[in-house]
Protein backbone atom coordinates (compact mmCIF):
# COMPACT_ATOMS: atom_id res chain seq x y z
CA UNK A 1 0.00 0.00 0.00
CA UNK A 2 2.68 2.64 1.18
CA UNK A 3 4.62 1.47 -2.02
CA UNK A 4 1.40 2.01 -4.46
CA UNK A 5 0.57 5.62 -2.84
CA UNK A 6 4.64 6.52 -3.88
CA UNK A 7 4.14 5.16 -7.25
CA UNK A 8 0.81 7.36 -7.44
CA UNK A 9 2.35 10.60 -6.91
CA UNK A 10 4.41 10.10 -9.89
CA UNK A 11 1.55 9.76 -12.48
CA UNK A 12 -1.24 11.23 -10.76
CA UNK A 13 -3.85 10.48 -14.09
CA UNK A 14 -4.40 7.27 -13.04
CA UNK A 15 -6.22 6.65 -10.17
CA UNK A 16 -4.71 5.50 -6.76
CA UNK A 17 -6.51 2.57 -6.64
CA UNK A 18 -4.94 1.05 -9.50
CA UNK A 19 -1.82 1.06 -8.02
CA UNK A 20 -3.23 0.24 -4.69
CA UNK A 21 -4.41 -2.93 -6.80
CA UNK A 22 -1.72 -3.78 -8.94
CA UNK A 23 0.26 -3.81 -5.27
CA UNK A 24 -1.93 -6.19 -3.82
CA UNK A 25 -2.51 -8.77 -7.45
CA UNK A 26 -0.06 -11.89 -6.36
CA UNK A 27 -2.05 -11.89 -3.08
CA UNK A 28 -5.09 -12.04 -4.90
CA UNK A 29 -3.59 -14.27 -7.47
CA UNK A 30 -2.59 -16.74 -4.22
CA UNK A 31 -5.96 -16.22 -2.90
CA UNK A 32 -8.02 -17.09 -6.08
CA UNK A 33 -5.47 -19.96 -6.35
CA UNK A 34 -5.97 -21.57 -2.81
CA UNK A 35 -9.96 -21.77 -3.78
CA UNK A 36 -9.54 -23.37 -6.96
CA UNK A 37 -6.85 -25.66 -5.29
CA UNK A 38 -3.64 -24.53 -7.46
CA UNK A 39 -1.91 -23.17 -4.67
CA UNK A 40 -1.63 -24.24 -0.91
CA UNK A 41 -1.56 -22.50 2.63
CA UNK A 42 -1.37 -24.42 5.36
CA UNK A 43 -2.06 -23.41 9.39
CA UNK A 44 0.23 -24.50 11.27
CA UNK A 45 0.04 -25.83 14.84
CA UNK A 46 2.07 -22.64 16.20
CA UNK A 47 0.18 -19.97 14.50
CA UNK A 48 -1.16 -18.22 17.80
CA UNK A 49 2.54 -17.33 18.50
CA UNK A 50 3.48 -17.01 14.74
CA UNK A 51 1.23 -15.69 13.21
CA UNK A 52 2.57 -17.24 9.83
CA UNK A 53 0.73 -19.76 8.06
CA UNK A 54 3.17 -22.02 5.05
CA UNK A 55 2.45 -21.51 1.44
CA UNK A 56 3.10 -23.40 -1.63
CA UNK A 57 2.13 -20.80 -4.30
CA UNK A 58 5.00 -20.88 -7.20
CA UNK A 59 2.08 -19.50 -9.81
CA UNK A 60 1.36 -16.31 -7.80
CA UNK A 61 4.22 -15.47 -5.63
CA UNK A 62 7.65 -17.00 -8.05
CA UNK A 63 9.91 -14.78 -9.43
CA UNK A 64 9.03 -15.87 -12.67
CA UNK A 65 5.48 -15.84 -11.96
CA UNK A 66 5.81 -12.22 -10.32
CA UNK A 67 7.50 -10.95 -13.24
CA UNK A 68 5.06 -12.18 -15.83
CA UNK A 69 2.17 -10.73 -13.50
CA UNK A 70 4.19 -7.54 -13.66
CA UNK A 71 4.20 -7.85 -17.45
CA UNK A 72 0.49 -8.68 -18.07
CA UNK A 73 0.18 -5.44 -15.66
CA UNK A 74 1.63 -3.42 -18.17
CA UNK A 75 0.00 -4.85 -20.83
CA UNK A 76 -3.48 -4.13 -19.42
CA UNK A 77 -2.21 -0.49 -18.45
CA UNK A 78 -1.15 0.04 -22.14
CA UNK A 79 -4.65 -0.88 -23.23
CA UNK A 80 -6.60 0.20 -20.59
CA UNK A 81 -5.37 3.96 -21.44
CA UNK A 82 -4.76 5.17 -24.74
CA UNK A 83 -5.75 8.63 -23.80
CA UNK A 84 -2.48 9.03 -22.05
CA UNK A 85 -0.87 8.79 -25.75
CA UNK A 86 3.18 9.01 -25.11
CA UNK A 87 2.93 8.89 -21.42
CA UNK A 88 1.40 5.13 -21.72
CA UNK A 89 4.96 3.63 -21.33
CA UNK A 90 5.16 5.45 -18.31
CA UNK A 91 2.27 4.92 -16.90
CA UNK A 92 2.77 0.82 -17.85
CA UNK A 93 6.55 0.55 -16.40
CA UNK A 94 4.93 1.83 -12.94
CA UNK A 95 1.96 -0.23 -12.77
CA UNK A 96 4.33 -2.83 -13.37
CA UNK A 97 6.46 -1.78 -10.77
CA UNK A 98 3.72 -1.49 -8.33
CA UNK A 99 3.34 -5.42 -8.78
CA UNK A 100 6.72 -6.29 -8.44
CA UNK A 101 7.18 -4.48 -5.51
CA UNK A 102 4.97 -6.63 -3.87
CA UNK A 103 7.38 -10.02 -4.69
CA UNK A 104 10.38 -7.71 -3.49
CA UNK A 105 8.51 -6.80 0.15
CA UNK A 106 7.38 -10.04 0.78
CA UNK A 107 10.89 -11.74 0.05
CA UNK A 108 12.38 -9.75 2.72
CA UNK A 109 9.52 -11.03 5.58
CA UNK A 110 8.96 -14.35 4.29
CA UNK A 111 10.92 -17.66 5.32
CA UNK A 112 12.24 -19.33 2.86
CA UNK A 113 9.42 -20.15 0.65
CA UNK A 114 9.42 -18.31 -2.21
CA UNK A 115 10.73 -20.47 -5.73
CA UNK A 116 12.48 -18.76 -8.36
CA UNK A 117 10.80 -20.42 -11.02
CA UNK A 118 8.84 -23.48 -9.81
CA UNK A 119 7.46 -25.36 -6.71
CA UNK A 120 11.12 -27.92 -7.40
CA UNK A 121 13.25 -24.16 -7.86
CA UNK A 122 15.53 -22.83 -4.93
CA UNK A 123 13.23 -20.78 -2.49
CA UNK A 124 14.20 -17.28 -1.10
CA UNK A 125 13.31 -15.00 1.87
CA UNK A 126 14.62 -13.42 4.74
CA UNK A 127 12.55 -14.44 7.08
CA UNK A 128 11.81 -10.67 8.27
CA UNK A 129 8.31 -11.85 10.40
CA UNK A 130 10.58 -13.81 12.68
CA UNK A 131 11.26 -10.66 14.31
CA UNK A 132 7.07 -9.27 13.76
CA UNK A 133 8.08 -5.83 15.48
CA UNK A 134 10.63 -4.42 13.46
CA UNK A 135 8.68 -6.03 10.59
CA UNK A 136 5.81 -4.23 11.08
CA UNK A 137 7.90 -0.96 11.58
CA UNK A 138 8.72 -1.17 8.39
CA UNK A 139 5.16 -1.76 6.79
CA UNK A 140 3.76 1.47 9.69
CA UNK A 141 7.15 3.20 7.69
CA UNK A 142 6.01 2.28 3.77
CA UNK A 143 2.43 3.29 4.81
CA UNK A 144 2.94 6.57 6.19
CA UNK A 145 5.81 7.35 3.72
CA UNK A 146 3.75 6.50 0.46
CA UNK A 147 0.45 8.47 2.36
CA UNK A 148 2.93 11.81 2.85
CA UNK A 149 4.53 11.29 -0.66
CA UNK A 150 1.40 11.04 -2.04
CA UNK A 151 -0.29 13.76 -0.48
CA UNK A 152 2.20 16.39 -0.86
CA UNK A 153 0.74 18.24 -3.98
CA UNK A 154 -2.37 15.87 -4.87
CA UNK A 155 -4.34 19.49 -4.18
CA UNK A 156 -7.08 17.07 -2.72
CA UNK A 157 -9.99 18.69 -0.44
CA UNK A 158 -9.05 18.62 3.00
CA UNK A 159 -12.10 16.13 3.49
CA UNK A 160 -10.92 13.66 0.64
CA UNK A 161 -7.33 14.05 2.47
CA UNK A 162 -8.71 13.29 5.86
CA UNK A 163 -10.37 9.92 4.15
CA UNK A 164 -7.41 9.46 2.72
CA UNK A 165 -5.38 8.95 5.52
CA UNK A 166 -8.14 7.15 7.83
CA UNK A 167 -8.28 4.63 5.18
CA UNK A 168 -4.26 4.12 5.46
CA UNK A 169 -4.62 3.77 9.57
CA UNK A 170 -7.18 1.66 9.47
CA UNK A 171 -5.85 -0.73 6.52
CA UNK A 172 -2.68 -0.47 8.83
CA UNK A 173 -4.56 -1.18 12.27
CA UNK A 174 -6.13 -4.32 10.76
CA UNK A 175 -2.79 -5.76 9.13
CA UNK A 176 -1.34 -5.19 12.83
CA UNK A 177 -4.05 -7.03 14.16
CA UNK A 178 -3.78 -9.67 11.90
CA UNK A 179 -0.30 -10.53 12.11
CA UNK A 180 -0.21 -10.26 15.91
CA UNK A 181 -3.45 -10.93 18.27
CA UNK A 182 -5.73 -12.37 15.62
CA UNK A 183 -6.59 -15.93 16.30
CA UNK A 184 -6.39 -18.80 13.93
CA UNK A 185 -8.35 -18.89 10.54
CA UNK A 186 -10.96 -22.03 10.69
CA UNK A 187 -9.84 -23.14 7.45
CA UNK A 188 -7.15 -22.42 4.50
CA UNK A 189 -10.40 -21.77 2.67
CA UNK A 190 -12.01 -19.31 4.94
CA UNK A 191 -8.90 -17.43 5.17
CA UNK A 192 -8.63 -17.16 1.39
CA UNK A 193 -12.33 -15.85 0.61
CA UNK A 194 -12.43 -13.28 3.54
CA UNK A 195 -8.43 -12.08 2.20
CA UNK A 196 -9.93 -11.54 -1.61
CA UNK A 197 -12.98 -9.91 -0.36
CA UNK A 198 -11.04 -8.08 1.75
CA UNK A 199 -8.45 -7.02 -0.81
CA UNK A 200 -11.70 -5.85 -2.92
CA UNK A 201 -13.14 -3.41 -0.43
CA UNK A 202 -9.61 -1.95 0.06
CA UNK A 203 -9.08 -0.95 -3.67
CA UNK A 204 -12.27 -0.16 -4.09
CA UNK A 205 -12.29 2.41 -1.73
CA UNK A 206 -8.68 3.80 -3.03
CA UNK A 207 -10.41 4.01 -6.05
CA UNK A 208 -13.60 5.65 -5.01
CA UNK A 209 -11.04 8.39 -3.30
CA UNK A 210 -9.30 8.58 -6.30
CA UNK A 211 -11.92 8.89 -9.10
CA UNK A 212 -13.15 12.22 -8.74
CA UNK A 213 -9.58 13.49 -7.53
CA UNK A 214 -7.84 12.08 -10.56
CA UNK A 215 -7.18 14.75 -13.29
CA UNK A 216 -8.49 14.22 -16.53
CA UNK A 217 -6.00 13.75 -19.58
CA UNK A 218 -6.39 16.30 -22.47
CA UNK A 219 -4.77 15.76 -25.56
CA UNK A 220 -2.98 19.76 -26.07
CA UNK A 221 -4.72 21.33 -29.51
CA UNK A 222 -2.66 23.28 -32.01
Amino acid sequence: MGVALAIGRVERRVNVGAFVAASLLLDAVLWLCVLLGWERVEIPADFARTHQPRFGFPFSHGLLAALMWSAFAAALAWGAWPALRGSRWRAAALLAAAVFSHWLLDALVHRPEMPLAGAASPMVGFGLWDAMPVALLIEAALAVTGLSLFAAGANWSRQRSLMLTALVLIVLTFTVVGMTVAPPPPSAQTMAASSLVTIAVVCGLFAWLGRSATRPFTVPTA
